[in-house]
């Protein structure tokens, strides 16, 4: 098991970043939350979750242990898989999703796209014990870029997220003539709300 890389943060998107080391290039899924901490820096070390398929070997990134520890605990939740937890954490921050299910506002979750009342109501109800042993402290910081890049890539990383391309291009068109000056995750997370 691979528990984190350190190395060369290469061609890092919302989505997904290249870490390499020694010459070899990881491939690192990663949420919106992880990105907004890494996206000025050109060295660091991301804790990892491998998730092995048939037909691919996964790696997920995290900037701190606690990110991490909020998505082992909802990947463990039937009806959440990675690429849902992933999400969930590019929507939420971890200390929101914790309060989210200490306080089994279930709700909260239903409004992440790919989380039904069931799969809400399940992960409340499963990891409420789990999540009151943990604690979480994120901060995000927000970065700033040119419209154009921040749409495209607000784009790719609807995209990577499964969201439908036409209305992502839509969503995220209306939003950047209302909002001009909006920084990558705070465009990205109001494309999620309003889908």
């Amino acid at each position: 098991m691979i528990s984190y890389l350190k190395g060369t943060f290469v061609n890092i998107t919302p989505s997904a970043t290249i870490v390499d080391i020694g010459g070899i290039g990881y491939e690192v899924n990663i949420s919106l939350n992880t990105y907004s901490k890494i996206q000025n820096q050109e060295k660091g070390l991301l804790y990892t979750h491998v998730i092995i398929k048939e037909d691919a070997h996964l790696l997920y990134g995290f900037s701190d242990i606690q990110e991490k520890d909020i998505f082992l605990l909802l990947i463990s939740v039937s009806g959440i898989g990675a690429n849902t937890a992933r999400l969930i954490l590019s929507y939420m921050k971890p200390e929101e999703v914790s309060s989210a299910i200490l306080h089994e506002d279930s709700k909260a979750l239903e409004r992440i796209k790919g989380i039904g009342k069931k799969t809400a109501e399940r992960a409340v109800l499963e990891l409420k014990d789990k999540i009151g042993k943990q604690h979480t402290d994120i901060v995000i910081t927000p970065g700033k870029s040119t419209v154009s890049s921040v749409k495209q890539d607000a784009l790719e990383a609807l995209l990577a997220l499964g969201i439908n391309r036409q209305q992502a291009e839509q969503n995220l068109s209306k939003l950047l003539q209302a909002e001009p000056e909006l920084a990558l995750e705070d465009l990205i997370k109001k494309v999620l709300k309003e889908l």
